[in-house]
């Protein structure tokens, strides 16, 4: 580390960033089962952000898992160091000044309380998609479910591995009776005092 030599404070500072796009930047961290719909909420939350000219970023687990983290597997250990690089990609894209969505299942309390320590309380915003297990697994449009249960997939999020879901969300997000527009429309209109939505 003795011939490592940041130069922070000769780039391009984030609040310049921030004033040029008219918005704070600011990581949205979605939570939840594989099947909740963390993903295509996400995705619609980008295109809302997107069309209104902001500068955001979308950090998806497959994505991610296709790159990356390509070198990691599904151990607890893996997931967590998953999350670490996860986190620490998301603080620079912040210090860039953008609006970061990550879309993860970060199954336990402990590994999303490690993401919020790196990218900084101030800037992190969990919400909870919060579906039901039996919705998710109705929906399991990845199969995953089918196979986790057939002992195909071990250490399976909601099946044979724990999901500690949050305490105290940002936004406590309820999928299982509303259109994915909405859900993206809730996500919206909950950070857009935090992340000073209006240009």
């Amino acid at each position: 580390m003795t011939n490592i030599h940041p130069i922070h404070d000769r780039i391009v500072q984030r609040s310049e960033r921030e004033a040029t796009n008219g918005h704070r930047a600011g990581v949205v961290w979605l939570t939840g089962l594989s099947g909740s719909g963390k993903s295509t909420i996400a995705a619609a939350v980008e295109r809302e952000l997107f069309s209104a000219s902001h500068f955001v970023v979308l950090l998806d687990g497959d994505n991610v898992r296709t790159g990356l983290c390509g070198d990691l597997g599904f151990s607890l250990e893996d997931r967590k160091e998953n999350i670490r690089r996860i986190a620490e990609t998301a603080k620079l894209f912040v210090a860039a000044g953008a609006q970061v969505l990550c879309s993860f299942v970060s199954p336990t309390r402990e590994i999303r309380s490690m993401a919020k320590n790196i990218i900084g309380a101030d800037d992190f915003y969990e919400v909870f998609v919060n579906t039901p297990l039996e919705v998710c697994e109705a929906r399991d449009v990845k199969g995953l479910y089918v196979k986790a249960r057939a002992g195909e997939i071990k250490g399976f999020t909601g099946i044979d591995s724990p999901y500690e879901a949050p305490e105290s969300p940002f936004l406590d997000l309820k999928t299982a009776d509303q259109t994915v527009e909405a859900s993206a429309g809730e996500v919206v209109l909950a950070i857009r005092d935090q992340l000073a939505l209006q240009r």
